[in-house]
Protein backbone atom coordinates (compact mmCIF):
# COMPACT_ATOMS: atom_id res chain seq x y z
CA UNK A 1 0.00 0.00 0.00
CA UNK A 2 0.75 3.88 0.09
CA UNK A 3 2.22 3.85 3.36
CA UNK A 4 4.57 1.17 2.39
CA UNK A 5 6.98 2.87 0.89
CA UNK A 6 6.24 6.25 2.72
CA UNK A 7 7.50 4.59 6.05
CA UNK A 8 10.46 3.58 6.06
CA UNK A 9 12.29 7.16 5.05
CA UNK A 10 10.07 9.18 6.92
CA UNK A 11 10.72 6.82 9.93
CA UNK A 12 14.25 6.76 9.41
CA UNK A 13 14.39 10.66 9.71
CA UNK A 14 12.48 10.30 12.68
CA UNK A 15 14.64 7.22 14.28
CA UNK A 16 17.78 9.26 13.73
CA UNK A 17 16.69 12.71 15.14
CA UNK A 18 15.20 10.75 18.30
CA UNK A 19 18.41 8.35 18.95
CA UNK A 20 20.35 11.06 18.87
CA UNK A 21 18.48 13.08 21.28
CA UNK A 22 18.09 10.47 23.75
CA UNK A 23 21.84 10.27 23.64
CA UNK A 24 21.91 13.35 24.39
CA UNK A 25 19.58 12.90 27.44
CA UNK A 26 21.27 10.19 28.80
CA UNK A 27 24.54 12.50 28.96
CA UNK A 28 22.95 15.48 30.60
CA UNK A 29 20.69 13.20 32.97
CA UNK A 30 22.92 13.76 35.79
CA UNK A 31 24.91 16.59 34.84
CA UNK A 32 21.88 19.15 34.14
CA UNK A 33 19.37 18.52 37.32
CA UNK A 34 17.15 21.18 35.34
CA UNK A 35 16.35 18.96 32.35
CA UNK A 36 12.62 17.93 31.91
CA UNK A 37 13.48 14.20 31.91
CA UNK A 38 14.97 14.39 35.94
CA UNK A 39 11.88 15.60 37.07
CA UNK A 40 10.30 11.65 36.66
CA UNK A 41 14.08 10.63 38.56
CA UNK A 42 14.41 10.14 42.30
CA UNK A 43 16.32 13.07 44.02
CA UNK A 44 18.99 10.95 45.45
CA UNK A 45 22.22 12.09 44.04
CA UNK A 46 23.57 8.55 43.74
CA UNK A 47 20.71 7.29 41.43
CA UNK A 48 21.61 5.41 38.85
CA UNK A 49 19.29 4.36 36.30
CA UNK A 50 19.07 0.79 34.92
CA UNK A 51 17.91 -0.24 32.09
CA UNK A 52 15.34 -3.11 33.58
CA UNK A 53 14.52 -0.26 35.94
CA UNK A 54 14.04 2.48 32.72
CA UNK A 55 11.87 0.07 30.44
CA UNK A 56 9.73 -0.76 33.62
CA UNK A 57 9.34 3.08 34.09
CA UNK A 58 8.43 3.33 30.13
CA UNK A 59 6.13 0.62 30.34
CA UNK A 60 4.34 1.64 33.77
CA UNK A 61 4.22 5.54 31.68
CA UNK A 62 2.54 4.29 28.74
CA UNK A 63 0.16 1.52 30.54
CA UNK A 64 -1.17 5.13 32.61
CA UNK A 65 -1.43 6.87 29.11
CA UNK A 66 -3.57 4.07 27.90
CA UNK A 67 -5.68 3.94 30.77
CA UNK A 68 -6.14 7.30 32.08
CA UNK A 69 -6.12 9.22 28.92
CA UNK A 70 -6.62 7.18 25.55
CA UNK A 71 -9.23 4.33 26.36
CA UNK A 72 -11.70 7.14 28.07
CA UNK A 73 -11.79 9.06 25.00
CA UNK A 74 -12.19 5.47 23.02
CA UNK A 75 -15.02 4.72 25.16
CA UNK A 76 -17.00 7.65 24.15
CA UNK A 77 -16.41 6.48 20.56
CA UNK A 78 -17.61 2.88 21.40
CA UNK A 79 -20.55 4.05 22.90
CA UNK A 80 -21.80 5.76 19.96
CA UNK A 81 -21.01 3.27 17.44
CA UNK A 82 -22.85 0.75 20.11
CA UNK A 83 -25.77 3.52 20.56
CA UNK A 84 -26.25 3.38 16.54
CA UNK A 85 -25.30 0.02 15.90
CA UNK A 86 -28.58 -0.72 17.77
CA UNK A 87 -30.84 1.92 16.31
CA UNK A 88 -31.27 4.13 20.00
CA UNK A 89 -29.12 7.38 18.19
CA UNK A 90 -29.83 7.95 13.92
CA UNK A 91 -27.21 9.63 11.81
CA UNK A 92 -30.06 12.75 11.74
CA UNK A 93 -29.26 13.06 15.82
CA UNK A 94 -25.50 12.73 15.43
CA UNK A 95 -25.48 15.85 12.85
CA UNK A 96 -27.73 17.00 15.30
CA UNK A 97 -25.17 16.68 18.39
CA UNK A 98 -22.25 17.36 16.28
CA UNK A 99 -24.00 20.69 14.96
CA UNK A 100 -24.64 21.72 19.10
CA UNK A 101 -20.80 20.55 19.81
CA UNK A 102 -19.10 22.64 17.20
CA UNK A 103 -21.61 25.38 17.25
CA UNK A 104 -21.81 26.31 20.98
CA UNK A 105 -19.42 24.18 23.00
CA UNK A 106 -16.51 24.36 20.53
CA UNK A 107 -16.28 28.08 21.22
CA UNK A 108 -16.72 27.90 24.94
CA UNK A 109 -13.90 25.72 24.49
CA UNK A 110 -11.89 27.98 22.98
CA UNK A 111 -12.27 31.35 24.12
CA UNK A 112 -10.43 30.72 28.07
CA UNK A 113 -7.73 29.05 25.69
CA UNK A 114 -6.73 31.27 24.18
CA UNK A 115 -7.55 34.43 26.84
CA UNK A 116 -5.43 32.70 29.38
CA UNK A 117 -2.62 32.04 27.30
CA UNK A 118 0.99 33.77 27.65
CA UNK A 119 2.19 34.09 24.14
CA UNK A 120 5.27 35.84 25.32
CA UNK A 121 6.48 32.42 26.48
CA UNK A 122 6.02 31.04 22.77
CA UNK A 123 9.35 30.54 20.89
CA UNK A 124 7.71 31.43 17.26
CA UNK A 125 9.83 30.63 14.56
CA UNK A 126 9.31 27.01 15.87
CA UNK A 127 5.90 27.90 15.67
CA UNK A 128 6.54 29.27 12.10
CA UNK A 129 8.51 25.87 11.09
CA UNK A 130 5.82 23.65 11.90
CA UNK A 131 3.15 25.52 10.28
CA UNK A 132 5.49 24.97 7.03
CA UNK A 133 5.38 21.46 7.50
CA UNK A 134 1.66 21.48 7.85
CA UNK A 135 1.57 23.77 4.19
CA UNK A 136 3.79 21.38 2.89
CA UNK A 137 1.54 18.06 3.93
CA UNK A 138 -1.83 19.40 3.26
CA UNK A 139 -0.63 20.28 -0.05
CA UNK A 140 0.66 16.90 -0.62
CA UNK A 141 -2.60 15.06 0.74
CA UNK A 142 -5.15 17.48 -1.38
CA UNK A 143 -3.18 16.52 -4.71
CA UNK A 144 -3.08 13.06 -3.79
CA UNK A 145 -6.86 12.71 -3.23
CA UNK A 146 -7.47 15.01 -5.94
CA UNK A 147 -5.23 13.16 -8.58
CA UNK A 148 -5.44 9.59 -7.25
CA UNK A 149 -8.00 8.96 -5.30
CA UNK A 150 -10.38 11.24 -7.58
CA UNK A 151 -12.41 12.78 -4.75
CA UNK A 152 -14.67 15.78 -4.85
CA UNK A 153 -12.72 18.94 -4.38
CA UNK A 154 -14.54 19.55 -0.94
CA UNK A 155 -13.89 16.13 0.93
CA UNK A 156 -10.13 16.18 -0.23
CA UNK A 157 -9.89 19.12 1.13
CA UNK A 158 -10.95 17.76 4.53
CA UNK A 159 -9.27 14.81 4.21
CA UNK A 160 -6.11 16.75 3.73
CA UNK A 161 -7.10 18.72 6.69
CA UNK A 162 -7.17 15.51 8.92
CA UNK A 163 -3.55 15.12 8.03
CA UNK A 164 -2.40 18.21 9.62
CA UNK A 165 -4.86 18.58 12.47
CA UNK A 166 -4.03 16.77 15.48
CA UNK A 167 -5.96 16.08 18.27
CA UNK A 168 -3.35 17.46 20.58
CA UNK A 169 -5.73 18.33 23.42
CA UNK A 170 -7.24 14.83 24.49
CA UNK A 171 -3.60 12.87 23.30
CA UNK A 172 -0.40 14.48 23.11
CA UNK A 173 -0.83 17.09 25.96
CA UNK A 174 -1.47 14.35 28.43
CA UNK A 175 1.28 12.58 26.95
CA UNK A 176 3.68 15.44 27.32
CA UNK A 177 2.58 16.21 30.64
CA UNK A 178 3.09 12.71 32.16
CA UNK A 179 6.75 12.06 30.49
CA UNK A 180 8.24 15.68 29.99
CA UNK A 181 6.49 17.14 33.53
CA UNK A 182 5.45 21.01 33.97
CA UNK A 183 8.21 21.87 31.15
CA UNK A 184 6.54 20.04 28.77
CA UNK A 185 2.95 22.28 28.73
CA UNK A 186 5.11 25.05 26.59
CA UNK A 187 5.14 23.46 23.63
CA UNK A 188 2.20 21.51 23.36
CA UNK A 189 0.32 24.84 24.57
CA UNK A 190 1.36 26.60 21.58
CA UNK A 191 0.47 23.90 19.14
CA UNK A 192 -3.08 23.76 20.83
CA UNK A 193 -3.18 27.50 20.40
CA UNK A 194 -1.81 27.69 17.25
CA UNK A 195 -4.26 25.05 15.84
CA UNK A 196 -7.26 26.06 17.41
CA UNK A 197 -6.82 29.64 16.16
CA UNK A 198 -5.23 30.10 13.32
CA UNK A 199 -5.66 26.66 11.59
CA UNK A 200 -8.99 25.88 12.88
CA UNK A 201 -10.03 29.84 11.62
CA UNK A 202 -8.04 28.97 8.50
CA UNK A 203 -10.10 25.52 7.51
CA UNK A 204 -13.84 27.30 8.89
CA UNK A 205 -13.07 29.62 6.63
CA UNK A 206 -11.64 28.30 3.65
CA UNK A 207 -14.86 25.34 3.86
CA UNK A 208 -17.82 28.05 4.01
CA UNK A 209 -16.69 29.39 0.88
CA UNK A 210 -15.86 26.58 -1.12
CA UNK A 211 -19.68 24.80 0.61
CA UNK A 212 -21.33 27.69 -0.46
CA UNK A 213 -19.94 28.74 -3.81
CA UNK A 214 -22.97 29.72 -5.70
CA UNK A 215 -23.83 32.34 -2.69
CA UNK A 216 -22.74 35.92 -3.20
CA UNK A 217 -19.62 37.09 -1.47
CA UNK A 218 -21.62 39.12 0.52
CA UNK A 219 -23.51 36.11 1.71
CA UNK A 220 -20.04 34.10 2.36
CA UNK A 221 -18.77 37.04 4.45
CA UNK A 222 -22.12 37.33 6.74
CA UNK A 223 -22.07 33.78 7.32
CA UNK A 224 -18.41 34.05 8.65
CA UNK A 225 -19.05 36.84 10.86
CA UNK A 226 -21.68 34.82 12.49
CA UNK A 227 -19.97 31.68 12.82
CA UNK A 228 -19.41 31.42 16.95
CA UNK A 229 -15.95 29.53 16.11
CA UNK A 230 -14.62 32.34 14.70
CA UNK A 231 -16.17 34.99 17.26
CA UNK A 232 -14.78 32.88 20.14
CA UNK A 233 -11.09 33.09 18.54
CA UNK A 234 -11.01 37.06 17.73
CA UNK A 235 -12.53 37.67 21.21
CA UNK A 236 -9.84 35.42 22.81
CA UNK A 237 -7.11 36.62 20.64
CA UNK A 238 -8.21 40.44 21.00
CA UNK A 239 -8.76 40.39 25.04
CA UNK A 240 -5.38 38.55 25.25
CA UNK A 241 -3.64 41.25 23.26
CA UNK A 242 -5.62 43.79 25.28
CA UNK A 243 -4.34 42.16 28.40
CA UNK A 244 -8.06 42.18 29.67
CA UNK A 245 -8.90 38.84 31.68
CA UNK A 246 -12.31 37.47 31.63
CA UNK A 247 -14.42 37.47 34.69
CA UNK A 248 -14.32 34.34 36.77
CA UNK A 249 -17.59 33.77 36.46
CA UNK A 250 -17.53 33.75 32.38
CA UNK A 251 -14.05 31.38 32.94
CA UNK A 252 -15.98 28.72 34.72
CA UNK A 253 -19.06 28.93 32.24
CA UNK A 254 -17.20 28.60 29.27
CA UNK A 255 -14.76 25.71 30.68
CA UNK A 256 -17.96 23.83 32.19
CA UNK A 257 -19.77 23.79 28.36
CA UNK A 258 -16.46 23.31 26.46
CA UNK A 259 -15.68 20.13 28.52
CA UNK A 260 -18.48 18.58 26.62
CA UNK A 261 -17.12 19.56 23.20
CA UNK A 262 -14.93 16.40 22.47
CA UNK A 263 -17.15 13.73 23.95
CA UNK A 264 -20.04 15.23 21.80
CA UNK A 265 -18.25 15.32 18.71
CA UNK A 266 -17.05 11.70 19.58
CA UNK A 267 -20.26 10.01 20.24
CA UNK A 268 -21.55 11.63 17.17
CA UNK A 269 -18.35 10.12 15.36
CA UNK A 270 -18.77 6.90 16.39
CA UNK A 271 -22.90 7.03 15.55
CA UNK A 272 -21.83 7.91 11.71
CA UNK A 273 -18.63 5.04 12.33
CA UNK A 274 -21.81 2.17 13.04
CA UNK A 275 -22.93 2.89 9.13
CA UNK A 276 -19.77 2.23 7.94
CA UNK A 277 -17.24 -0.63 7.34
CA UNK A 278 -14.34 -0.03 9.76
CA UNK A 279 -12.16 -2.01 7.51
CA UNK A 280 -9.56 0.06 6.17
CA UNK A 281 -9.59 0.74 2.40
CA UNK A 282 -6.74 2.03 0.03
CA UNK A 283 -7.76 5.32 0.14
CA UNK A 284 -8.33 5.34 4.19
CA UNK A 285 -4.65 3.52 4.46
CA UNK A 286 -2.92 6.34 2.44
CA UNK A 287 -4.19 9.61 4.43
CA UNK A 288 -3.52 7.94 7.45
CA UNK A 289 0.12 7.40 6.12
CA UNK A 290 0.71 10.65 5.55
CA UNK A 291 -0.83 11.42 8.69
CA UNK A 292 1.69 8.81 11.08
CA UNK A 293 4.44 9.15 8.76
CA UNK A 294 4.99 11.97 6.81
CA UNK A 295 3.95 14.32 8.89
CA UNK A 296 6.53 14.12 11.83
CA UNK A 297 9.08 13.46 8.87
CA UNK A 298 8.35 16.73 7.96
CA UNK A 299 8.47 18.12 11.01
CA UNK A 300 11.48 16.82 12.16
CA UNK A 301 12.84 18.09 8.80
CA UNK A 302 12.12 22.08 8.64
CA UNK A 303 12.91 21.86 12.83
CA UNK A 304 16.68 21.62 11.87
CA UNK A 305 16.59 24.89 10.87
CA UNK A 306 17.26 27.73 13.30
CA UNK A 307 18.15 27.57 17.38
CA UNK A 308 15.24 26.87 19.78
CA UNK A 309 15.78 24.76 23.07
CA UNK A 310 15.46 21.04 22.21
CA UNK A 311 12.14 20.54 24.13
CA UNK A 312 10.41 22.32 21.70
CA UNK A 313 11.77 20.22 18.63
CA UNK A 314 10.63 17.24 20.53
CA UNK A 315 7.49 18.02 21.64
CA UNK A 316 6.36 19.69 18.48
CA UNK A 317 7.50 16.15 17.04
CA UNK A 318 5.77 14.91 19.13
CA UNK A 319 2.68 16.47 18.15
CA UNK A 320 3.22 15.78 14.81
CA UNK A 321 2.97 12.23 14.98
CA UNK A 322 -0.23 12.41 16.98
CA UNK A 323 -3.94 11.16 15.35
CA UNK A 324 -5.82 13.67 13.44
CA UNK A 325 -8.62 15.69 15.53
CA UNK A 326 -12.34 15.46 14.69
CA UNK A 327 -12.64 18.58 13.94
CA UNK A 328 -12.22 17.20 10.01
CA UNK A 329 -15.11 15.17 10.83
CA UNK A 330 -17.14 17.67 12.69
CA UNK A 331 -16.85 20.20 9.38
CA UNK A 332 -17.98 17.43 7.00
CA UNK A 333 -20.45 16.78 9.04
CA UNK A 334 -21.90 20.18 9.23
CA UNK A 335 -21.29 21.00 5.63
CA UNK A 336 -22.66 17.45 4.83
CA UNK A 337 -19.52 16.20 2.87
CA UNK A 338 -18.75 12.34 3.02
CA UNK A 339 -17.39 11.06 6.27
CA UNK A 340 -16.79 7.19 4.93
CA UNK A 341 -13.19 8.08 4.58
CA UNK A 342 -12.69 10.99 6.91
CA UNK A 343 -14.51 9.36 10.14
CA UNK A 344 -12.16 5.35 9.62
CA UNK A 345 -9.10 7.83 9.25
CA UNK A 346 -9.48 9.41 12.78
CA UNK A 347 -10.23 5.86 14.30
CA UNK A 348 -7.01 4.19 12.55
CA UNK A 349 -4.72 7.48 13.41
CA UNK A 350 -6.07 6.99 16.63
CA UNK A 351 -5.10 3.53 17.01
CA UNK A 352 -1.76 3.26 15.49
CA UNK A 353 -0.80 6.20 16.56
CA UNK A 354 -0.03 4.98 20.15
CA UNK A 355 3.05 2.50 18.35
CA UNK A 356 4.04 5.60 16.70
CA UNK A 357 4.16 7.91 19.97
CA UNK A 358 5.24 5.72 22.54
CA UNK A 359 8.44 5.12 20.18
CA UNK A 360 8.97 9.06 19.90
CA UNK A 361 8.35 9.54 23.41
Amino acid sequence: MFWRWLSPPAWGLCSAYISRRRIARQRSTTACAGHPFTLLLPRASSYRPTVHGAVRSQEHKLLTILTHNILPVFSVMVLGFAMGRMRFVSTAEARTLNRIAFLILQPALIFPLVNGVDLGSFYFDAIALYALAQIIVFLTSLLLSIYLFKCEFLEAWLLAMATVFVNSLLYIWPISALIYGSGGNVPIMAAVVWDATVTFAFFIITTELLANRGKSVGQSLLSLVKNPVLIAIALGLGSNALGLVAAEPLLVACKFAGAGAAPLTLFALGVILSGHSLWPTKKVAAVAGLKLFLMPAVVVSVLTWGARPELWNDLLLLNGAGPSGAMAFALAMLYKVRTDTIAPVIIWTSVLSLFSLAYLA
